[in-house]
């Protein structure tokens, strides 16, 4: 039998928080926990204020937890900022159900990361600024190899390691050899943080 993901729900509202537990409780993947035994963190909220900031910086480097982000509004501007605060998959709460909850659940536990299409797409537009405000000596890809580089734009596409692997013809240990020393060099805590600080620096 595979092992449960050990799994906690933060909530400011007692009701939502009730709601969340009562709908993960009874799936065989998971095994709901306190805090500070979770592998990953299911954190629901409305908007992205002061306080799910903390939560989720929180849960990511004190609790050494993955969050998975359910939220009703994001501005754009908060998109990286989010990612930077250790969240590694987001779902809209109008689009959240038990099934979408867990698959992102899952994906968390095993290092991936997923963002609805809209806000794939609020991304790019963010890559775009930052590239068209570089200046004329840029940054390009000075802290980087270039194959940490590729690795980095795949992973920035929404392919998993083995997808990688065959884009680049690399072996899958590859790809996470060169994540791994990539994460390690720079103190970085998950993929969508490396591509965040790729993209904040203007590598990709």
């Amino acid at each position: 039998m595979r092992e449960r993901i050990s799994v906690a729900v933060y909530a400011p509202d007692p009701i939502t928080y009730d709601g969340v537990v009562g709908g993960l409780r009874a799936r065989p993947e998971l095994m709901l926990v306190d805090e500070a035994d979770a592998v990953v963190v299911v954190v629901v909220a409305e908007t992205v204020g002061e306080e799910i900031k903390t939560a989720l910086r929180r849960l990511s480097r004190s609790v050494g937890a993955r969050p998975v982000l359910i939220v009703s509004d994001l501005k754009e501007a908060h998109l990286l900022e989010v990612v930077e605060c250790g969240v590694v998959a987001l779902l809209w709460r109008r689009e959240a159900r038990p099934d979408g909850i867990v698959r992102a659940v899952v994906a968390a536990a095993r290092g991936n990361g997923s963002l609805p299409p809209d806000l794939q797409g609020r991304l790019l537009k963010q890559v775009g600024r930052i590239q068209r405000g570089m200046t004329a000596q840029g940054l390009a890809a000075a802290g980087l190899a270039e194959r940490e580089r590729e690795v980095l734009c795949l992973i920035a596409e929404g392919l998993d390691t083995s997808e990688i692997a065959g884009k680049l013809a690399y072996s899958e240990r590859t790809v996470k050899n060169v994540l791994h020393g990539l994460m390690t060099r720079l103190h970085l805590r998950n993929r969508a943080h490396a591509v965040a600080y790729a993209l904040r620096e203007g590598y990709i």
